[in-house]
């Protein structure tokens, strides 16, 4: 008999809505406050007219934001119940594997960009020369997120975790709602530098 994934989550759980929450909250702020940033230049203004420590400073916050996130999410699945979805002699090596892919991922798409390229250089004006091609840029258009929910993914199979499956699908969820902005919005501001430029 099938069991439903969304029976074997103990809703109850407090640290399981803390965690998506927390997930949730993630990349709503870091939107807000890039726009924010790049309209009305506040942190660029509070910090002397600097853009530069402007952008290391949201990035040691963003940093920071997921380090907190990523604790949340490890609480959380400590009180939900334990099920394997699929066999755990498969399910291990799989989530070694999808953790490992992750952490490459983001870890070469942070090389490939720099500090500012990952963390928002472009709304504090700090634009990159050319778009990054090489990997994991050369293997699909978004390798940070994707990384990101992998990992998140791995570790809910290594944890046998029900609750950290469907809190795995709420990232790739809020990640993809993310980009419908993001992505256009940084379109929008390399078009505007060509149109100046020509």
């Amino acid at each position: 008999m099938a069991v439903s994934l969304f029976n074997l989550v103990d809703w109850s759980q407090p640290t399981l809505w803390i965690s998506a929450a927390s997930i949730c909250f993630n990349p709503i702020f870091w939107n807000i406050v890039a726009q924010n940033e790049y309209h009305n230049k506040t942190i660029t203004k509070t910090l002397g007219g600097k853009p530069y420590l402007g952008c290391y400073f949201l990035a040691v916050t963003i940093f920071s934001l997921g380090l907190i996130r990523d604790y949340l999410y490890h609480d959380a699945l400590k009180y939900q119940t334990k099920y394997d979805v699929i066999p755990y002699d498969i399910a291990k090596p799989l989530a070694a594997v999808l953790f490992g892919f992750g952490q490459l991922l983001v870890l070469t798409s942070t090389y490939a960009l720099g500090i500012t390229g990952t963390y928002l250089g472009d709304y504090f004006g700090i634009l990159m020369d050319h778009r990054v091609e090489g990997f994991p840029f050369n293997v699909m258009r978004d390798p940070m997120y994707n990384g990101s929910t992998l990992c998140f993914l791995g570790t809910a199979l290594w944890s046998r975790s029900p609750a950290g499956l469907v809190l795995s699908g709420l990232v790739y969820i809020v990640y993809t709602v993310a980009l419908t902005y993001e992505g256009p919005f940084t379109d929008m501001i390399y078009s505007k530098r060509a149109a100046k430029s020509q």
